[in-house]
């Protein structure tokens, strides 16, 4: 991912950039404790999601429900933290981590971006769950979603952790200049697609904008050249 002409990023990973749910492969599960540990040995920034637990606690999780990632047909808004925390990740030994452990685990050695997957209305609770967990003192951490609630919360609760809006491509020019009016972010997280169109352009002037997801030496040496 690369940051704007816009001035200085105080997210900027460095050249390793950030991992996609941790640097996962073989063997280490996405958004696991074992992929994040593997992005702090490369010295890259760490790129997660999370999900909100009956219980009303971050977990390190990308899908609604458990099927792919655990065999179980759950949704993980059903079970509580403990129970998520029990889930093996792909039948290995890693297990659904908290916010709270990478929070612990990272420290303030590389930036994290907090992907927040909101569902049925939560996005006041889940920040507010997010923000709890990262306390007073946020360092390098960002929050973002595709939900702009989140930045609405963010700016009204908690201005000291930095926003972001996650943007797709597949709204209307109106739509989204809405979420952007809505959010207020203060950077973009953009996909692939989208870049080199005209209002990315015009919005990596005003903030930083960063790019999912780089999966080939070919592309990151295109957005390189953006």
């Amino acid at each position: 991912m690369r940051s704007s002409p816009s001035g200085a990023d105080p997210l900027a990973p460095g050249p390793v950039g950030f991992t996609h749910r941790g640097l996962h492969g073989a063997g280490v599960p996405e958004n696991s404790l074992a992929a994040f540990r593997a992005a702090l040995r490369i010295g890259a920034g760490i790129e997660c999601d999370l999900r909100l637990s009956a219980d009303e606690e971050a977990m390190l999780f990308h899908d609604a429900d458990l099927r792919r990632m655990c065999g179980s047909p759950d949704a993980v808004g059903s079970l509580t933290s403990a129970a998520l925390a029990s889930k093996r990740l792909a039948g290995g030994p890693e297990r659904i981590p908290r916010l709270a452990e990478l929070l612990a685990l990272v420290g303030r050695r590389v930036p994290l971006l907090l992907e927040l997957k909101t569902e049925r209305g939560n996005a006041g609770r889940f920040c507010a769950a997010v923000a709890r967990a990262i306390g007073g003192l946020p360092g390098p951490t960002a929050v973002m979603s595709f939900d702009p609630a989140v930045g609405v919360w963010l700016a009204r609760h908690r201005p000291d952790i930095r926003r972001g809006l996650v943007l797709s491509g597949r709204d209307s020019a109106f739509g989204r200049w809405l979420k952007i009016m809505r959010a207020r972010p203060q950077f973009l997280a953009v996909k692939l697609s989208q870049i080199g169109l005209p209002w990315v352009e015009r919005e990596r002037w005003t903030k930083p904008v960063y790019v999912w997801t780089v999966r080939t030496p070919d592309e990151a040496a295109w957005v390189a050249l953006r």
